[in-house]
């Protein structure tokens, strides 16, 4: 009896210590699993990233052009060139008729000095 109880007991050591064992694997699996992962999914985020901001750049790009070419903004700078013009024209012809009324201020002081 003695020796078919140490059989039985040797039985389940033996399977507790497989059991220990596989399940001892199985963690180191996962766990060299997830080392792979943290690794290789920080190249991979920072890959993912730089594509997202280039993405958002071209867009961004292509998105100014449109407006810049769309008709408002076509018609608000064309108004913004006439309103320079008119202003230039303004100031031109302010400024001659200033140097005009000068010139005859000027003539005038001239005449009375003679007389």
């Amino acid at each position: 009896m003695a020796t078919s109880q140490k059989a039985k007991s040797q039985d389940l050591l033996v399977s507790v210590a497989e059991s220990i064992g596989s399940t001892l694997g199985a963690i180191a699996a996962k766990a060299d699993a997830a080392k792979d992962a943290i690794v290789g999914g920080t190249d991979t985020a920072v890959k993912e990233v730089k594509r997202g901001a280039s993405k958002l750049v071209r867009k961004s790009k292509s998105t100014v052009a449109k407006a810049r070419r769309s008709k408002p903004a076509r018609k608000a700078r064309a108004s913004v060139g006439s309103a320079k013009a008119k202003a230039r024209k303004v100031v031109r012809k302010t400024v001659s008729k200033a140097r005009g009324v000068a010139r005859k201020a000027k003539k005038a002081a001239t005449r009375r000095g003679r007389q």
